[in-house]
């Protein structure tokens, strides 16, 4: 597969022609942090923005000690838990790089997919690309988490008159002017919904590539809970609702 040909070309050759930001919200990680900015840090980005949100556990004293060793990596820190959304736009505002890409601080997923996910913008492709981890061969997960994504995902889909097969991916590489045009104000992990309504009422083209995926439990340390799908749905409606209305003015006003 393409992928697997992109990943023997290794990363500097795609990474070279985009400077690549790396978003990390990180929230009571100690357990994966070290590991998981090591992995970040062998894929040569240009930055690294982690976000501490209010870990009460010993997650600043990792990043503090991760930074004196990694010239790339840039703290920020929110004294209480706001939550995914409102980290990425806390280091969406410091964001120097062509491309923005938002990876958990667990060890779900892997960077070496970030060539992968780069090449089609890089190739003027698209403007925004997916990992899906429905498309790709390690697509297993638990089952409530599986079908709830499928779920919101097929609830998009059918909104927007699209196909979107993992609309909750960690993996969301944007051109950085394309995310930080959106009105983005879900500051929990509606941000993935949020964005990705938002992308679709203004007519952009999602493209999903496969990446690999490893589930962990929450006894591991998952943090994403039923009432979550919950919300994720309300923001889908709320978004395709919105785009109706504002047909309908149009109409109107011509």
């Amino acid at each position: 597969m393409w992928i697997f040909r992109l990943r023997r070309l290794g990363f500097q050759n795609i990474l070279n022609l985009l400077k690549l930001s790396v978003i990390m919200p990180v929230y009571n990680e100690e357990r994966s942090l070290r590991e998981a900015l090591g992995r970040v840090h062998d894929a040569s980005v240009h930055e690294i923005l982690a976000v501490d949100d209010g870990s009460a556990d010993g997650s600043w004293a990792i990043l503090e000690a991760a930074a004196a060793a990694m010239p790339e990596l840039k703290l920020l820190r929110h004294r209480e838990n706001r939550g995914k959304g409102a980290a990425i736009q806390t280091a969406l505002a410091r964001v120097t790089g062509d491309v923005v890409l938002v990876q958990d601080a667990d060890l779900e997923y892997d960077p070496r997919d970030y060539p992968a996910l780069l090449k089609p913008i890089e190739a003027g492709e698209a403007d925004v690309v997916y990992g899906s981890r429905i498309l790709g061969q390690n697509s297993a997960s638990y089952r409530r988490y599986y079908w709830g994504g499928r779920v919101l995902s097929m609830a998009t889909s059918a909104l927007f008159g699209v196909r979107i097969t993992d609309q909750h991916t960690c993996y969301k590489a944007f051109k950085t002017p394309l995310l930080r045009s959106l009105p983005l104000r879900e500051a929990g992990f509606g941000f993935c919904a949020e964005a990705t309504a938002l992308l679709l009422r203004r007519g952009v083209k999602i493209l999903e590539v496969p990446v690999s995926y490893r589930p962990r439990s929450m006894a591991q340390g998952k943090k994403i809970r039923w009432h979550d799908g919950l919300r994720a749905l309300w923001i889908a409606l709320r978004c395709r609702l919105a785009c109706s209305r504002r047909k309908t003015f149009q109409r109107q006003e011509a």
